[in-house]
């Protein structure tokens, strides 16, 4: 039998909620691809619910072993207990390895969570920062971090410039910066990102040289990111790792096969899918007006509304609207993105589903509500052209109208054929960046054999 070569451990550690687990887990599956062994570290809570082939899942805890932040009620306890309990199961998680013939060659953490670059170093090994969000936030971010900056941002009057970024309008800015008393343990995490970060050895960002290389190059002295992106399964891209059609995590039970069966019966590019991610949560106002869109438009739709979401939706539209739509609990958002019958993506602008959409061709319409969400919703319109963003009212509210007019933007007419158009020249650019010899599979490449010159020196 042959005799694999070691090419090194990796440890990946995400910060346990879905859009932090899903692209630490796509990287450790693209390592796991490269002959790297790639064992994902996450909290108790969260540790049954992942399943990728190749990859070692190993638990650590964050002091809520039973409810994980749930358990916890606030941000900050939460943090800190993580901070304190993530750092000793951590270390015991490395030294479990040390002895055997697979021990820890480097930590790839969550920038959320910079604590376990010290455990590495601690324990003599190497340690990346792997960043979950667009390249043009962690430049807005890390310029705040190292005083470049000052809070809060208020460009009323006039854009806030920046080198690499496009002028950003007050509504374009993450609502943290905004109004930073808003939420004070949020903004702290975001900034605590940048604490130490020139000790880490590698840093990561889930986007792509094509994409964002000019807002990378922009913050270059002070954020050295490799880009890495976009870490969505590989059946989606570049075909390469066999059987990849989805994360092989999920905090819900999807419903995906009677989703897909519904959508096989709809003509192509006819159904509007809406999702807000795994943590944005609508107002029952908010709620109403996109079911009387929905039932004013007269499209076929398919929409996410998670269990604890559900009471929301009026009465009226789940009884009448049963031959027109179908509403669901949770399900694989890829394969709905990627099935001919949808047309149209209406999103929260989250980092990840926004690289699902773009990487998958699916025009969108933004319906950004917190955080980084309207920056990205800034680019998603006006940067790639490859969907709108709806405007909200003096209340902050979404109408019905206005959604309308977005659907109608989107799937009809001329500007509908150009935003399809860069819908798909992005599809393209994304599957070319993660393909052989691509600018992130290089980036990647290069990362493998810095593993494999330590593990060289080590024996």
């Amino acid at each position: 039998m042959e005799h694999k070569q070691f090419k090194g451990h990796v440890i990946l550690l995400p910060y346990p909620s879905q859009g932090h687990i899903n692209p630490l887990l796509q990287f450790a599956k693209r390592l796991a691809s490269k002959g790297v062994k790639a064992t994902l570290a996450t909290t108790h809570y969260t540790v049954n619910s992942i399943c990728a082939a190749h990859i070692g899942v190993e638990p650590i805890s964050d002091g809520f072993d039973e409810g994980g932040f749930s358990q916890a009620g606030n941000v900050d306890f939460y943090l800190k207990s993580f901070k304190e309990e993530g750092s000793r199961s951590l270390s015991q998680l490395i030294q479990k390895f040390k002895d055997s013939s697979t021990s820890v060659t480097c930590v790839v953490y969550d920038s959320f969570l910079p604590w376990a670059l010290d455990v590495a170093k601690q324990h003599g090994i190497y340690g990346a920062s792997f960043f979950t969000n667009s390249a043009a936030v962690c430049s807005i971010f890390s310029r705040i971090h190292h005083g470049r900056l000052a809070l809060p941002l208020t460009p009323e009057s006039k854009p806030l410039m920046l080198p690499g970024l496009p002028p950003l309008n007050f509504r374009d800015l993450p609502t943290f910066l905004r109004f930073p008393d808003s939420y004070p343990a949020y903004l702290a995490m975001k900034l605590s990102q940048y604490s130490n970060l020139n000790e880490a050895d590698w840093v990561f960002d889930n986007t792509f040289e094509d994409l964002e290389g000019k807002e990378a190059k922009g913050v270059s002295e002070l954020w050295q990111a490799k880009l890495i992106g976009p870490m969505v399964p590989s059946a989606y891209l570049d075909e390469r790792i066999k059987g990849d059609r989805g994360y092989g995590s999920s905090l819900w039970k999807p419903l995906s096969e009677e989703c897909m069966e519904w959508l096989e019966t709809k003509p192509s590019q006819s159904v509007v899918y809406i999702s807000f991610g795994s943590m944005v949560s609508l107002t029952e106002e908010e709620t109403e007006e996109i079911a009387r869109a929905l039932e004013e438009s007269n499209l076929h739709y398919l929409w996410i509304v998670r269990e604890t979401e559900q009471k929301k939706l009026p009465k009226w539209f789940l009884e009448s609207n049963k031959e027109k739509g179908m509403v669901v609990t949770w399900c694989n958002q890829l394969e709905m993105l990627a099935h001919p019958a949808v047309g149209c993506f209406v999103t929260h602008c989250g980092w990840n589903s926004t690289l699902e959409g773009l990487s998958l061709g699916v025009p969108m319409v933004g319906v950004p509500k917190w955080a980084d969400q309207l920056t990205d919703a800034k680019f998603v319109e006006e940067i790639w052209g490859i969907g709108v963003r709806a405007k909200e009212d003096e209340e902050g509210v979404v109408r019905r109208e206005e959604l309308i007019k977005c659907f109608k933007e989107v799937m009809e007419g001329e500007r509908g054929k150009d935003i399809k158009s860069n819908a798909n020249k992005w599809k393209e650019l994304a599957k070319k960046a993660i393909s052989e010899g691509g600018s992130s599979d290089e980036c990647i490449n290069k990362f493998v054999q810095h593993l494999m010159a330590i593990v060289e020196q080590i024996n």
